[in-house]
């Protein structure tokens, strides 16, 4: 199956930001665009917007003038859905209302040609509902472009229960030759990003709801720490407190309001007071010129320990023996017991696990970091019943490796390690229901949200039975089913034999294609 010919018709209805820019997106491929709105001044000033675009990446050098010049001439308006008779893919990109969007999938039927694609931009939405109705539900598909479209590459290709797969393949070979990263997937609640995303959020909130540290903290330890562009309270003021919760909730509900999507009430409690975020003034940090910025705890300075034994191995936290010796302070390494870091007080230093510092004489747990010799801060969690000097110990210790340090509550699982969990639980749950490959979960996170790694790439990194093992010790400790771990991360840890590596996919053998 091959992509539209650059010769035929694109429209867009609908003459927002979101429409303007699939529009510019198709206009720079090649193909004729035509823009449609409900109000024809609205597509007319989105023409105009367009091509002002194009103006500007002419003027800057980034657009050959002819090219610009011969896209400007490609672009146009339709007063009405009938001029969009010719149109070989129709992508809606209106409000996200169901009903509206069914009656304009219906109206479009009687315009378009028998072999026209139907595709509709829908964040939210149900794509198999969206096509409940229609003659010829084989072609309708979605078309799920970022924002802004111009600039992001990622694109979602969805297929509804009743999408032919000939038609999906043909969307992704046009969006591929747009110059897009195509990423399929079933139409299952949420898609890829809006549902694998959703313990980014959930699990800091989460913590914070803890009383385990304050928004700022969390935020620094998953950018320092786990290498996150962005904190998850700095992001969602960002995209609006109201319109983050509601992504959420949709995606809860979908579910048929599942533990593992569960809304966090203290976002809740923002929505209903007001405070949205950087458009309102105020979400979870307050925005204004006059504004101080909530700073992240940080640990004072403290005299690092020096020697330590190295008991068990450390696993993904292998690497600071290495670091420490580097910087002076003497290992010795046993293989028997652990796996820890005993401190010259005898406390002992251990990875986040899902266990909490409390249940243990003198343990503080310090959390997982991407990579433990670039990240520039370490949170470290303790409980009421550990001292003083191991707690002392710990933060020197992170300290003389260069980090800084910020001590939360006795919070399992602190907070990379649980969030990364999660995502690889989400992840592992969707390959083994069919709603998308591991390949494109992983593309499809990196891009959409600019995660560090996908959660595939987590689980290859931290070994196959390490996001089991700590959702099954937070399930324990804060049971619910919020954390229990799936039946595919079941298998993915412990399925095989212990030659066997099995990827993802090979794990999810079995299991129903496309039951999402």
């Amino acid at each position: 199956m091959t992509a539209i010919e650059r010769s035929r018709t694109v429209a867009v209805v609908g003459a927002g930001t979101m429409g303007q820019g699939i529009a510019q997106v198709a206009l720079l491929a090649g193909h004729r665009v035509l823009i449609h709105d409900i109000d024809a001044a609205l597509a007319a000033a989105a023409v105009a917007s367009v091509c002002d675009r194009v103006e500007r990446m002419a003027a800057k050098g980034r657009l050959d003038r002819a090219e610009a010049d011969d896209a400007i001439g490609r672009i146009g308006s339709a007063a009405a859905l009938e001029g969009l008779a010719t149109a070989a893919l129709v992508v809606e990109a209106v409000v996200e209302d169901a009903g509206v969007k069914r009656a304009l999938f219906a109206a479009l039927e009687e315009v378009v040609s028998p072999d026209a694609l139907l595709a509709t931009n829908t964040s939210s939405l149900s794509v198999t509902e969206l096509a409940a109705g229609l003659a010829h539900p084989g072609r309708f598909l979605g078309l799920h472009f970022f924002n802004p479209a111009p600039l992001l590459p990622l694109v979602e290709v969805v297929s509804g229960f009743a999408t032919d797969p000939a038609a999906a393949e043909r969307a992704y070979r046009t969006v591929l030759g747009w110059g897009k990263t195509p990423v399929r997937c079933a139409d299952t609640p949420g898609f890829i990003v809006n549902r694998i995303a959703r313990p980014f959020y959930a699990e800091a909130f989460a913590v914070y709801e803890e009383q385990g540290a304050d928004p700022a903290t969390i935020d620094a330890v998953l950018r320092e720490s786990g290498g996150f562009k962005m904190g998850p309270f700095q992001l969602t003021d960002l995209i609006g407190q109201d319109v983050n919760e509601a992504v959420t909730r949709s995606v809860w509900e979908s579910f048929f309001r599942s533990p593992k999507f569960t809304p966090s009430l203290a976002q809740r409690r923002l929505v209903q007071s007001g405070r949205l975020g950087r458009k309102s003034g105020h979400g979870w940090f307050p925005y204004g010129p006059d504004v101080t910025v909530p700073a992240p705890h940080t640990a004072p300075r403290e005299e690092a320990p020096a020697k330590v034994t190295v008991v068990g191995d450390l696993g993904p936290a292998a690497e600071l023996a290495e670091l420490m010796e580097e910087v002076g302070i003497a290992v010795t390494a046993t293989e028997h017991g652990g796996p820890y870091i005993q401190l010259p007080g005898e406390g002992q230093l251990v990875l986040a696990d899902g266990k909490t510092s409390v249940e243990f004489a003198d343990v503080v747990y310090f959390d997982l970091a991407l990579d433990y010799r670039e990240a520039t801060r370490i949170a470290l969690s303790v409980s009421e019943d550990t001292s003083e000097r191991t707690l002392a110990e710990a933060v020197g210790l992170f300290q003389a490796l260069g980090k800084q340090v910020s001590v939360i509550g006795d919070v399992p699982g602190m907070i990379v390690a649980r969030t990364v969990a999660m995502l690889i639980d989400l992840t592992a749950d969707a390959v083994a229901r069919g709603a998308a490959t591991a390949e494109d979960i992983d593309t499809a996170m990196r891009l959409g949200v600019n995660y560090p790694l996908g959660p595939a790439e987590w689980h290859d990194r931290l070994g196959r039975d390490w996001a089991y093992d700590l959702l099954h010790h937070l399930d324990e400790r804060c049971p619910g089913g919020r954390y229990a771990p799936s039946l595919a991360l079941f298998k993915l840890g412990y399925a095989a034999g212990d030659e066997d590596e099995a990827e993802f996919e090979d794990e999810a053998a079995g299991s129903a294609e496309g039951t999402e």
